[in-house]
């Protein structure tokens, strides 16, 4: 017997309750990497670079509630900021959702695990670095942020 469909099957972005949205981020910290985007040719740039305020281990923000404050160009994701914005990495279950797409296996909402973000190697977690450490960001051009990861599914244990 089948159980529930999960929420982000049946309700699109603007039907989810706050919890259900805050659920979808998978926590694996390339939205909070810095983008630069050239002034001629509007080409964006993914780094390497983190916000200051991202836990580079954990791949959280170490002040979600006051994050807006501290770090003024932060973006709050809302429905339409998902659909506005063209430098959400592909694999962000935010832009997912909203292009009609699934949830991927590393997903906490499909694994169950909060791990698994990490162990299939599609987040920031060791290789990023935090702002404050960088320089110029010039020097920190990397091109995996905007690319579907290709995850590596974490071995089994023994039985």
């Amino acid at each position: 017997m089948a159980g529930p469909v999960p929420f982000w099957k049946t309700k699109t972005l603007e039907q989810m309750t706050p919890d259900e949205w805050e659920s979808l981020c998978d926590g694996c910290g390339r939205c909070c990497l810095h983008k630069l985007r050239d002034t001629d040719t509007e080409a964006l740039s993914y780094t390497n670079v983190a916000c200051h305020l991202l836990d580079l281990k954990q791949c959280r923000c170490r002040d979600y509630t006051h994050r807006t404050k501290r770090v003024p160009d932060c973006v709050s994701l809302t429905p339409a900021t998902v659909r506005e914005v063209d430098w959400l990495p592909p694999s962000c279950a935010y832009r997912r959702i909203a292009e009609g797409k699934g949830l991927a296996w590393w997903h906490p909402l499909v694994s169950g695990d909060p791990q698994t973000v990490h162990q299939a190697g599609v987040s920031v977690r060791g290789r990023a670095i935090n702002e404050r450490q960088a320089g110029r960001f010039e020097h920190y051009i990397v091109d995996w942020p905007g690319r579907m990861p290709r995850p590596r599914r974490p071995e089994k244990e023994p039985e």
